[in-house]
């Protein structure tokens, strides 16, 4: 099993972040409902104003080739069209659990 984690900060106002996080969010915790090759998908909002990064996801799949299938599935890039015009930085690790 893989564990795919990301994080995102977004650009704009406090405001513009927490609304394009939980835009983005919602499209997510459908993914599992539409993509085949997701087993899992966990989405939280940072809380902590203290910290810059504004989304995390965590997201479990079979292998890295599923993760792959996801990542080019139609949903999931409808979803990423959410965040394109906001997203400042993204850090990815994937690995075997």
């Amino acid at each position: 099993m893989v564990k795919h984690i990301v994080t995102f900060k977004f650009k704009g106002t406090a405001e513009e972040r927490q609304d394009v996080a939980r835009r983005f969010m919602e499209a997510l915790i459908q993914l599992p409902d539409e993509i085949e090759e997701l087993i899992s998908m966990e989405v939280g909002i940072n809380e902590n104003p203290a910290e810059s990064w504004d989304l995390v996801l965590t997201a479990t799949a079979a292998s890295l080739d599923d993760v792959a299938k996801y990542s080019a599935h139609p949903a999931h890039m409808a979803a990423v069209k959410i965040i394109a015009p906001y997203k400042e930085e993204r850090a990815c690790v994937d690995y075997t659990a």
